[in-house]
């Protein structure tokens, strides 16, 4: 295929706009995948995604398509639409040259649209605007709603409103001309060089590892040729390996003889080493085996940002002989999920394990769930935590968890977030509540056709507990949000542990706001208390700031008839067993040690009211 006639593009949306099952009727039309092999979401791997209905993971597919009596390869990536997966997208845009802008015709442009739009326009692509799930309208652009919504996308896009597509992911209307779009509007791929120089250059914007061909990295070529069993090397290590294999997704992996410059495939590196391979390296094909290194750096392609993990958390093995298993776990999804932020920790309870940044709350959801399900390993995790920047007399510090704190400092500052909010006005009274719960400050209030944006700044703590979920419920479902991160403010917050047994939870201590302290102290030793199962002996919980112990709950002790098979005789023989029993639950309180598992920190994340 001559480079004129390949097309690459990426749909990017506001999670939940139909991005997947778009993708669907693309692979239908052209043939891709059989009508009798075809399943919803066919793009989505994952049981997660599937599961929750989202896209997780980028997933390129390769797709023939005969327009005006010529063939062309399209090489479509589907991306994400939820804001914790944005460096998906981010990578994504890098390997191609378009994107379809998909807006829900149902709600119109929301948050993460808006982030997608910036995000494309700064990466110089050539973006085409689609009104989806247009079936519901039955009239057409005769109802005043649709014609809105595709009015409001002609202004985003500044462009003419009959260059925006109005479409159904649902039943297939418009998905003929929007392939034509995409093969008049979106530019061919450039080539970076003459591909008869003596180098191949391709970009890792994905990978995965597997047990046969090692890791296999998903890439994008943009100068030369890449033939199997050839010779490249990897810019960032310096090293030379031999390809396993070459091929493309079709959507399933095909092997092909080679991968010239414009197209986008896999090439599996027989790697075994999870280090060696990293997202954002070029990979190089030399045809001469002599070939000059010493200006390597020169040919190196531009990559990505590193990612800066937000949401910090502890992982440590169910079993302490599992901690390399839980390393090399994290290792395996740090290849399919590049976000992924790991260093050792430790923790005198639980022994060892790893401090791991996540890109939020979602991300640190779905990466906990992966392990479980695709490693079947059993972990403890702590509470979340954000970067916290303490001032002590030796300079100032940065810390994660609470523990850390150090027992002497002057002030705590901790990282905000700017914060757009996008919902129909009508909705508005319902947020005020919310502005003192997450701590809202700097609201601006402003009108966007039949919606009303609001921007504001708050605690990214308080963002990563569940923002989201509350914002949902206030708005029935209609408000969307995006924020980035800002600066770190000065606050008054307070350390505050919680004790089960007069012991310290590891990874349940947290910086409180000094002004809601006791209620969320009390809070949430009654939440633990109903959350913890009872034992055979009194388990007290208790919230502590500093050397004050600010709530108190008791978990009574399952009570057994230890006399019941008694009748009749002198109580003294019941007596007897009383006291034995005393002394064993006595005995067993002394060597007792409560377990507080991970789907009760999952639930103590919400917060209440």
């Amino acid at each position: 295929m001559q480079a004129e006639n390949i097309r690459n593009f990426v749909i990017i949306a506001h999670i939940d706009h139909g991005k997947s099952t778009l993708a669907d009727r693309f692979l239908e039309a052209t043939g891709a995948v059989e009508k009798r092999k075809m399943r919803a979401q066919y793009l989505d791997q994952l049981e997660l995604e599937r599961e929750r209905g989202i896209t997780i993971k980028m997933a390129p597919v390769r797709m023939n398509y005969r327009f005006e009596d010529k063939d062309y390869m399209l090489n479509l990536i589907d991306t994400p639409g939820h804001s914790d997966f944005g460096y998906e997208v981010s990578r994504a845009l890098a390997a191609v040259e378009g994107a379809i802008l998909l807006i829900d015709a149902t709600k119109g442009i929301q948050a993460q649209t808006l982030a997608n739009f910036r995000a494309a326009k700064a990466a110089g692509l050539k973006i085409i605007g689609a009104v989806n799930k247009i079936d519901i309208f039955p009239d057409g652009m005769k109802d005043s709603r649709l014609e809105q919504i595709a009015k409001d996308a002609a202004d985003l896009l500044e462009a003419p409103l009959e260059e925006v597509f109005l479409v159904s992911g649902r039943s297939g209307q418009g998905v003929e001309e929007l392939l034509a779009a995409i093969v008049r509007r979106v530019p061919p791929p450039k080539s970076l060089g003459d591909n008869n120089r003596e180098v191949g250059r391709a970009l890792i914007f994905d990978s995965f590892y597997d047990e046969h061909k090692g890791v296999v990295a998903s890439v994008r070529v943009f100068e030369g040729e890449f033939k199997s069993a050839g010779r490249i090397i990897l810019a960032a290590t310096e090293r030379f390996w031999e390809t396993k294999e070459i091929g493309y997704f079709g959507p399933e992996m095909k092997k092909s003889d080679n991968l010239r410059a414009g197209e986008i495939g896999y090439l599996a590196t027989g790697v075994k080493d999870l280090s060696e391979v990293k997202i954002g390296d070029t990979i190089l094909d030399f045809k001469s085996q002599n070939s000059d290194l010493k200006n390597l750096s020169d040919l190196i392609l531009p990559g990505y940002r590193e990612p800066k993990p937000v949401v910090f958390v502890s992982f440590f093995p169910g079993a302490a002989d599992d901690y390399d298993k839980l390393k090399k776990c994290f290792q395996k999804l740090k290849l399919n999920d590049s976000a992924l932020h790991m260093e050792p920790d430790q923790n005198e309870v639980l022994g060892r394990g790893l401090k791991v940044g996540f890109l939020g709350r979602l991300h640190f959801e779905i990466a906990t769930e992966r392990l479980k399900r695709e490693f079947g390993l059993a972990v403890i995790n702590t509470f979340p935590s954000v970067r916290y920047r303490v001032e002590t007399a030796n300079g100032p510090i940065e810390i994660v968890k609470p523990e850390d704190l150090p027992e002497f400092f002057t002030a705590i500052w901790e990282p905000m977030a700017r914060v757009e909010v996008i919902m129909p006005g009508r909705y508005l009274n319902n947020f005020y509540p919310l502005q003192n719960l997450f701590r809202i400050k700097e609201t601006q209030v402003d009108n966007a056709g039949d919606s009303i944006k609001i921007f504001g700044k708050m605690p990214l703590a308080e963002l990563i507990s569940d923002f989201d979920d509350r914002l949902k419920s206030a708005t029935e479902g209609y408000a969307s949000f995006n924020y980035e991160l800002t600066d770190y403010e000065k606050a008054d917050v307070v350390k505050t542990d919680i004790l089960v047994n007069s012991e310290i939870v590891p990874g349940l201590s947290r910086f409180l706001p000094r002004l809601r302290l006791e209620k969320e102290g009390r809070a949430m030793v009654e939440r633990l208390k109903a959350l913890l199962p009872r034992q055979q002996f009194t388990q007290p919980v208790q919230a502590s700031a500093g050397s004050k112990i600010i709530a108190r709950e008791t978990i009574p002790a399952m009570r057994k008839d230890v006399t019941g098979y008694l009748y009749g005789g002198d109580r003294s023989r019941k007596m007897k067993l009383w006291k034995k029993q005393q002394r064993g639950k006595k005995n067993l309180l002394q060597r007792a040690r409560v377990t507080v598992s991970a789907e009760i920190f999952k639930e103590l994340l919400k917060k209440e009211n």
